[in-house]
Protein backbone atom coordinates (compact mmCIF):
# COMPACT_ATOMS: atom_id res chain seq x y z
CA UNK A 1 0.00 0.00 0.00
CA UNK A 2 1.53 3.12 -0.71
CA UNK A 3 2.18 6.06 1.74
CA UNK A 4 0.49 9.67 1.36
CA UNK A 5 1.61 12.14 -0.67
CA UNK A 6 4.28 13.81 1.76
CA UNK A 7 3.36 17.59 2.13
CA UNK A 8 6.81 19.78 3.67
CA UNK A 9 5.12 22.02 6.39
CA UNK A 10 6.64 25.01 7.86
CA UNK A 11 6.81 23.15 11.47
CA UNK A 12 8.34 20.37 10.25
CA UNK A 13 11.75 22.18 8.97
CA UNK A 14 10.91 24.34 12.27
CA UNK A 15 11.42 20.92 14.00
CA UNK A 16 14.68 20.46 12.08
CA UNK A 17 14.29 16.43 11.47
CA UNK A 18 17.48 15.22 9.86
CA UNK A 19 19.44 12.52 9.15
CA UNK A 20 21.16 10.95 12.25
CA UNK A 21 24.56 10.23 11.73
CA UNK A 22 25.51 6.72 12.14
CA UNK A 23 28.07 5.83 15.68
CA UNK A 24 29.79 3.01 16.27
CA UNK A 25 28.80 1.16 19.67
CA UNK A 26 30.77 -1.52 21.26
CA UNK A 27 27.78 -2.26 23.84
CA UNK A 28 27.20 -5.95 23.77
CA UNK A 29 23.98 -7.30 22.69
CA UNK A 30 22.03 -10.64 22.24
CA UNK A 31 20.41 -10.39 18.94
CA UNK A 32 17.12 -12.30 18.12
CA UNK A 33 15.32 -12.72 14.65
CA UNK A 34 11.67 -12.10 14.87
CA UNK A 35 11.10 -14.65 11.98
CA UNK A 36 11.94 -17.14 14.97
CA UNK A 37 9.18 -15.68 17.23
CA UNK A 38 6.17 -17.17 15.26
CA UNK A 39 3.29 -18.18 17.66
CA UNK A 40 3.47 -19.14 21.25
CA UNK A 41 6.63 -21.68 21.35
CA UNK A 42 5.77 -25.05 22.43
CA UNK A 43 8.01 -27.81 23.70
CA UNK A 44 8.24 -28.79 27.39
CA UNK A 45 5.63 -28.51 29.78
CA UNK A 46 5.54 -25.09 30.98
CA UNK A 47 4.70 -23.61 34.68
CA UNK A 48 0.91 -23.01 34.45
CA UNK A 49 0.83 -18.77 33.78
CA UNK A 50 -1.02 -17.03 36.61
CA UNK A 51 -3.34 -14.26 35.54
CA UNK A 52 -1.75 -10.63 34.13
CA UNK A 53 1.35 -9.94 32.45
CA UNK A 54 4.80 -11.20 33.54
CA UNK A 55 7.62 -10.74 32.41
CA UNK A 56 6.39 -9.18 28.91
CA UNK A 57 7.15 -6.82 26.35
CA UNK A 58 4.19 -6.06 24.07
CA UNK A 59 5.49 -4.11 20.01
CA UNK A 60 2.49 -3.18 18.29
CA UNK A 61 3.15 -3.46 14.83
CA UNK A 62 0.92 -1.49 13.46
CA UNK A 63 0.56 -2.78 10.04
CA UNK A 64 -2.04 -0.92 7.59
CA UNK A 65 -3.17 -4.11 5.93
CA UNK A 66 -3.77 -5.85 9.57
CA UNK A 67 -2.34 -4.53 12.75
CA UNK A 68 -0.26 -6.77 14.89
CA UNK A 69 0.79 -7.23 18.62
CA UNK A 70 4.37 -8.85 19.32
CA UNK A 71 4.91 -10.46 22.56
CA UNK A 72 8.42 -11.08 23.76
CA UNK A 73 9.23 -13.05 27.01
CA UNK A 74 11.75 -10.99 28.71
CA UNK A 75 14.51 -12.98 30.89
CA UNK A 76 15.68 -11.83 34.44
CA UNK A 77 18.35 -10.34 32.13
CA UNK A 78 16.54 -8.38 30.20
CA UNK A 79 17.29 -10.42 26.89
CA UNK A 80 13.76 -11.06 24.99
CA UNK A 81 12.34 -14.00 23.57
CA UNK A 82 9.55 -14.16 20.52
CA UNK A 83 6.39 -15.39 21.78
CA UNK A 84 3.76 -14.96 19.98
CA UNK A 85 2.19 -12.79 16.96
CA UNK A 86 -1.60 -12.00 17.63
CA UNK A 87 -3.80 -9.86 15.31
CA UNK A 88 -5.76 -6.81 16.39
CA UNK A 89 -8.87 -7.20 13.93
CA UNK A 90 -7.94 -3.87 12.86
CA UNK A 91 -6.02 -1.51 10.57
CA UNK A 92 -2.71 0.21 11.54
CA UNK A 93 -2.66 3.42 10.34
CA UNK A 94 -0.37 5.75 8.56
CA UNK A 95 -0.36 10.39 9.30
CA UNK A 96 0.47 12.44 6.57
CA UNK A 97 4.13 13.51 6.26
CA UNK A 98 4.82 11.41 9.00
CA UNK A 99 8.78 11.73 9.35
CA UNK A 100 9.62 8.49 10.81
CA UNK A 101 6.34 7.55 13.24
CA UNK A 102 3.20 6.72 11.75
CA UNK A 103 1.09 7.92 14.74
CA UNK A 104 3.19 10.63 15.88
CA UNK A 105 1.73 9.81 19.39
CA UNK A 106 2.62 8.51 22.47
CA UNK A 107 0.51 5.71 24.57
CA UNK A 108 -0.67 3.75 21.41
CA UNK A 109 -0.39 0.60 23.55
CA UNK A 110 -1.14 0.46 26.95
CA UNK A 111 -1.43 -2.61 29.85
CA UNK A 112 -3.64 -2.17 32.65
CA UNK A 113 -2.55 -4.39 35.70
CA UNK A 114 -5.86 -4.20 37.25
CA UNK A 115 -7.62 -5.15 34.60
CA UNK A 116 -5.39 -7.30 33.23
CA UNK A 117 -6.17 -6.37 29.62
CA UNK A 118 -3.92 -4.94 26.97
CA UNK A 119 -5.34 -1.53 24.85
CA UNK A 120 -4.17 -1.14 21.35
CA UNK A 121 -5.19 1.22 18.92
CA UNK A 122 -6.25 0.59 15.09
CA UNK A 123 -5.60 3.70 13.63
CA UNK A 124 -6.69 2.70 9.92
CA UNK A 125 -10.12 1.66 11.58
CA UNK A 126 -10.87 3.96 13.96
CA UNK A 127 -11.30 0.78 16.38
CA UNK A 128 -9.52 -0.08 19.86
CA UNK A 129 -8.44 -3.52 20.75
CA UNK A 130 -8.43 -5.27 24.18
CA UNK A 131 -6.90 -8.87 25.27
CA UNK A 132 -7.01 -10.26 28.21
CA UNK A 133 -3.40 -11.11 29.49
CA UNK A 134 -1.65 -14.12 31.10
CA UNK A 135 1.71 -14.51 31.17
CA UNK A 136 3.05 -13.66 27.96
CA UNK A 137 -0.16 -14.93 26.13
CA UNK A 138 -2.88 -12.91 24.60
CA UNK A 139 -6.68 -13.94 24.60
CA UNK A 140 -10.51 -13.02 24.60
CA UNK A 141 -9.63 -10.19 21.80
CA UNK A 142 -12.56 -7.27 22.09
CA UNK A 143 -12.55 -4.73 19.18
CA UNK A 144 -14.80 -1.41 19.70
CA UNK A 145 -15.17 1.96 17.92
CA UNK A 146 -12.94 4.85 18.90
CA UNK A 147 -15.75 7.52 18.88
CA UNK A 148 -13.77 9.25 16.20
CA UNK A 149 -11.13 9.15 13.48
CA UNK A 150 -7.32 7.48 13.45
CA UNK A 151 -6.92 6.65 17.28
CA UNK A 152 -3.56 7.07 18.50
CA UNK A 153 -2.96 7.42 22.34
CA UNK A 154 -4.86 5.34 25.16
CA UNK A 155 -4.68 6.59 28.96
CA UNK A 156 -6.37 4.25 32.03
CA UNK A 157 -6.22 5.50 35.67
CA UNK A 158 -8.97 2.99 38.37
CA UNK A 159 -11.61 1.24 35.95
CA UNK A 160 -11.77 4.10 33.59
CA UNK A 161 -9.81 4.04 30.38
CA UNK A 162 -10.16 7.02 27.29
CA UNK A 163 -8.98 6.76 23.81
CA UNK A 164 -7.74 10.11 22.21
CA UNK A 165 -8.39 10.25 18.71
CA UNK A 166 -6.38 12.61 16.77
CA UNK A 167 -8.17 12.74 13.09
CA UNK A 168 -10.83 15.91 12.24
CA UNK A 169 -12.14 17.86 14.87
CA UNK A 170 -10.56 15.36 17.56
CA UNK A 171 -11.49 14.05 20.56
CA UNK A 172 -11.56 12.20 24.14
CA UNK A 173 -13.67 9.15 24.50
CA UNK A 174 -14.31 7.38 27.54
CA UNK A 175 -15.00 3.86 28.35
CA UNK A 176 -15.52 1.60 31.53
CA UNK A 177 -12.50 -1.25 31.35
CA UNK A 178 -12.81 -4.62 33.11
CA UNK A 179 -11.54 -7.68 33.12
CA UNK A 180 -13.92 -8.20 30.49
CA UNK A 181 -12.87 -5.63 28.09
CA UNK A 182 -13.92 -1.94 27.34
CA UNK A 183 -18.04 -0.58 27.25
CA UNK A 184 -18.04 3.02 25.75
CA UNK A 185 -19.43 5.60 28.36
CA UNK A 186 -22.47 7.44 27.17
CA UNK A 187 -22.07 11.17 27.64
CA UNK A 188 -18.13 11.32 27.78
CA UNK A 189 -17.15 12.14 24.04
CA UNK A 190 -15.32 15.67 24.07
CA UNK A 191 -14.48 17.37 20.94
CA UNK A 192 -10.61 19.05 20.95
CA UNK A 193 -11.58 21.72 18.20
CA UNK A 194 -8.80 20.91 15.65
CA UNK A 195 -9.01 21.30 12.09
CA UNK A 196 -7.66 17.95 10.55
CA UNK A 197 -8.93 15.61 7.98
CA UNK A 198 -9.53 11.94 9.47
CA UNK A 199 -5.91 11.26 8.56
CA UNK A 200 -4.16 14.12 10.13
CA UNK A 201 -1.02 15.98 9.42
CA UNK A 202 1.20 14.45 11.45
CA UNK A 203 2.64 18.26 12.72
CA UNK A 204 -1.01 19.05 13.56
CA UNK A 205 -2.37 16.32 15.19
CA UNK A 206 -2.80 15.73 19.53
CA UNK A 207 0.72 13.96 20.75
CA UNK A 208 -1.05 12.32 23.97
CA UNK A 209 -3.57 11.47 26.35
CA UNK A 210 -2.42 10.56 29.64
CA UNK A 211 -4.77 11.48 33.26
CA UNK A 212 -2.96 12.63 36.18
CA UNK A 213 -2.23 10.51 39.30
CA UNK A 214 -5.07 9.64 41.41
CA UNK A 215 -7.14 10.26 38.14
CA UNK A 216 -8.41 13.65 38.51
CA UNK A 217 -7.61 15.43 34.87
CA UNK A 218 -7.24 14.12 32.05
CA UNK A 219 -4.85 15.99 29.72
CA UNK A 220 -4.49 16.41 26.01
CA UNK A 221 -0.76 17.92 24.55
CA UNK A 222 -1.35 19.80 20.81
CA UNK A 223 1.47 20.52 18.82
CA UNK A 224 0.46 22.72 16.57
CA UNK A 225 -1.10 24.94 18.62
CA UNK A 226 1.00 24.41 21.40
CA UNK A 227 -0.98 24.27 23.64
CA UNK A 228 -1.95 21.63 26.38
CA UNK A 229 -5.98 21.24 27.34
CA UNK A 230 -6.58 19.53 30.54
CA UNK A 231 -10.50 18.65 31.58
CA UNK A 232 -10.88 18.28 35.14
CA UNK A 233 -12.97 15.40 35.48
CA UNK A 234 -16.24 14.73 37.15
CA UNK A 235 -17.27 11.99 39.80
CA UNK A 236 -19.05 9.95 37.66
CA UNK A 237 -15.73 9.55 35.03
CA UNK A 238 -16.86 12.06 32.35
CA UNK A 239 -14.72 15.08 31.93
CA UNK A 240 -15.98 18.83 32.20
CA UNK A 241 -17.58 19.72 28.81
CA UNK A 242 -14.78 22.34 28.18
CA UNK A 243 -10.84 21.89 28.76
CA UNK A 244 -9.04 24.43 30.36
CA UNK A 245 -6.47 25.37 27.55
CA UNK A 246 -2.92 26.39 28.49
CA UNK A 247 -0.04 28.07 26.69
CA UNK A 248 3.13 25.25 26.75
CA UNK A 249 6.27 26.61 28.10
CA UNK A 250 8.32 24.85 25.01
CA UNK A 251 7.53 24.41 21.40
CA UNK A 252 4.99 21.42 20.14
CA UNK A 253 4.62 19.92 22.99
CA UNK A 254 4.17 15.92 22.48
CA UNK A 255 4.35 13.61 25.39
CA UNK A 256 3.82 13.63 29.08
CA UNK A 257 4.69 11.31 31.84
CA UNK A 258 4.64 12.87 35.63
CA UNK A 259 7.50 12.40 38.64
CA UNK A 260 7.07 11.15 42.48
CA UNK A 261 5.34 13.91 43.72
CA UNK A 262 2.81 14.44 40.89
CA UNK A 263 4.21 16.91 38.65
CA UNK A 264 3.57 16.25 35.16
CA UNK A 265 6.86 16.41 32.89
CA UNK A 266 6.14 17.17 29.02
CA UNK A 267 8.48 16.58 26.01
CA UNK A 268 8.65 19.49 23.23
CA UNK A 269 9.77 18.86 19.99
CA UNK A 270 10.78 21.64 18.23
CA UNK A 271 14.08 22.33 20.88
CA UNK A 272 14.13 19.10 22.52
CA UNK A 273 13.29 20.17 25.24
CA UNK A 274 11.20 19.26 28.74
CA UNK A 275 9.18 21.36 31.06
CA UNK A 276 7.98 20.32 34.58
CA UNK A 277 4.08 21.77 35.72
CA UNK A 278 1.83 21.76 38.78
CA UNK A 279 -1.35 20.55 37.77
CA UNK A 280 -4.04 22.94 39.38
CA UNK A 281 -7.89 21.57 40.54
CA UNK A 282 -9.68 23.73 37.49
CA UNK A 283 -7.28 22.71 34.85
CA UNK A 284 -4.86 25.36 35.32
CA UNK A 285 -0.77 24.95 35.01
CA UNK A 286 1.83 26.79 37.16
CA UNK A 287 5.41 25.74 35.19
CA UNK A 288 7.20 24.71 38.03
CA UNK A 289 10.92 24.18 35.59
CA UNK A 290 11.55 25.98 32.26
CA UNK A 291 12.34 24.35 29.34
CA UNK A 292 15.17 22.41 29.67
CA UNK A 293 17.26 21.47 26.79
CA UNK A 294 19.11 18.48 25.91
CA UNK A 295 20.72 19.38 23.15
CA UNK A 296 19.81 16.31 20.86
CA UNK A 297 17.45 16.97 18.05
CA UNK A 298 13.69 16.09 18.18
CA UNK A 299 12.52 14.83 21.34
CA UNK A 300 9.08 13.59 21.51
CA UNK A 301 8.86 10.81 23.41
CA UNK A 302 9.34 10.30 27.37
CA UNK A 303 8.93 7.70 30.21
CA UNK A 304 9.60 7.55 33.75
CA UNK A 305 12.05 4.81 35.53
CA UNK A 306 12.09 5.61 39.64
CA UNK A 307 13.83 8.78 40.17
CA UNK A 308 14.94 8.90 36.17
CA UNK A 309 13.68 9.90 32.81
CA UNK A 310 14.28 8.88 29.52
CA UNK A 311 13.37 10.64 26.45
CA UNK A 312 13.85 9.45 22.57
CA UNK A 313 15.32 11.73 20.50
CA UNK A 314 13.90 10.95 16.55
CA UNK A 315 15.92 13.66 15.13
CA UNK A 316 18.99 12.03 15.22
CA UNK A 317 18.40 8.55 17.38
CA UNK A 318 19.58 8.72 20.44
CA UNK A 319 18.11 8.32 23.89
CA UNK A 320 19.01 11.26 26.98
CA UNK A 321 18.70 10.64 30.47
CA UNK A 322 17.39 12.78 33.29
CA UNK A 323 17.19 12.63 36.85
CA UNK A 324 14.90 14.59 39.60
CA UNK A 325 16.27 15.46 42.39
CA UNK A 326 14.77 16.16 46.37
CA UNK A 327 13.04 19.57 45.51
CA UNK A 328 12.22 17.70 42.07
CA UNK A 329 14.40 19.67 39.80
CA UNK A 330 15.46 17.95 36.68
CA UNK A 331 18.73 17.66 35.25
CA UNK A 332 20.33 15.64 32.61
CA UNK A 333 22.25 12.62 33.64
CA UNK A 334 25.16 13.26 30.94
CA UNK A 335 25.97 16.72 30.38
CA UNK A 336 25.94 15.67 26.27
CA UNK A 337 22.48 14.66 26.35
CA UNK A 338 23.47 11.55 25.47
CA UNK A 339 22.19 8.38 27.53
CA UNK A 340 23.12 6.17 24.77
CA UNK A 341 24.20 6.54 21.35
CA UNK A 342 23.08 5.21 17.99
CA UNK A 343 23.95 2.67 15.95
CA UNK A 344 23.22 0.74 12.65
CA UNK A 345 20.64 -0.96 13.99
CA UNK A 346 19.12 1.95 16.57
CA UNK A 347 18.25 4.18 14.02
CA UNK A 348 14.65 6.21 13.89
CA UNK A 349 13.88 6.06 17.75
CA UNK A 350 10.72 6.68 18.60
CA UNK A 351 8.68 5.28 21.27
CA UNK A 352 10.07 3.73 24.71
CA UNK A 353 8.84 1.50 27.49
CA UNK A 354 9.96 1.09 31.31
CA UNK A 355 9.45 -2.25 32.94
CA UNK A 356 7.11 -2.25 36.48
CA UNK A 357 10.75 -2.71 38.62
CA UNK A 358 12.71 0.36 36.76
CA UNK A 359 15.55 -2.30 35.35
CA UNK A 360 15.48 -2.06 32.24
CA UNK A 361 14.78 0.58 29.10
CA UNK A 362 13.38 -0.69 25.90
CA UNK A 363 13.40 1.78 22.39
CA UNK A 364 11.68 1.48 19.25
CA UNK A 365 13.80 1.94 16.36
CA UNK A 366 11.53 2.33 13.32
CA UNK A 367 13.58 3.11 10.43
CA UNK A 368 15.38 0.04 11.02
CA UNK A 369 12.84 -1.71 12.42
CA UNK A 370 14.59 -3.02 15.43
CA UNK A 371 13.83 -3.32 19.68
CA UNK A 372 17.29 -2.16 22.07
CA UNK A 373 16.66 -2.99 25.87
CA UNK A 374 18.95 -1.26 28.58
CA UNK A 375 19.49 -2.31 31.70
CA UNK A 376 19.06 0.67 33.87
CA UNK A 377 21.79 1.41 36.09
CA UNK A 378 21.70 2.97 39.92
CA UNK A 379 23.21 6.35 38.37
CA UNK A 380 20.85 6.28 35.44
CA UNK A 381 23.22 4.66 32.77
CA UNK A 382 22.20 2.21 30.17
CA UNK A 383 23.96 -0.62 29.10
CA UNK A 384 22.58 -2.24 26.22
CA UNK A 385 21.69 -5.99 26.99
CA UNK A 386 19.60 -7.25 23.49
CA UNK A 387 18.36 -6.21 20.09
CA UNK A 388 15.00 -7.61 18.55
CA UNK A 389 15.38 -7.72 14.72
CA UNK A 390 12.71 -7.95 11.89
CA UNK A 391 10.28 -5.77 13.19
CA UNK A 392 7.88 -3.96 10.72
CA UNK A 393 10.34 -0.77 9.95
CA UNK A 394 9.19 2.92 8.73
CA UNK A 395 7.58 2.82 5.35
CA UNK A 396 4.53 1.54 4.30
CA UNK A 397 3.72 2.65 8.23
CA UNK A 398 5.99 1.35 10.66
CA UNK A 399 5.50 -0.08 14.35
CA UNK A 400 4.52 2.40 16.85
CA UNK A 401 3.74 1.58 20.60
CA UNK A 402 5.51 -0.50 22.87
CA UNK A 403 4.67 -1.39 26.90
CA UNK A 404 6.62 -3.66 29.47
CA UNK A 405 6.01 -5.22 32.69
Amino acid sequence: MSRHTRRRSPLKTRLGIAGAAVLATGAAAATMNLASAGEPAHGKAATPLRAGADHAVFVQGNELAGNTVRVFRRGDDGTLTGAGTYATGGKGGDQVDAPTDSLASQGSLVYDARSGRLLAVNAGSGTVTSFRVTGQKLSDRQVVRSGGDFPSSITVSGGLAYVMNAGGAGSVQGFRLTAEGLTPLSGSHRSLGLKNKKVPLFTSSPGQVAFTPGGRELVVTTKSANTIEVFPMRGDGRPAHRPKVNPSAGGVPFAITFDKAGHMLVAEAEKSTVSTYRVRRDGTLKVVQKPLPNGQNTLCWLERAGDFFYGGNTGNSTVTGYRTDRTGKLALTDRTGVATPPSPRSQGVIDLAVTRDARFLYVQNATSGTVDGFRIGHNGALTKVTTVTGLPSFAASGMEGITAV
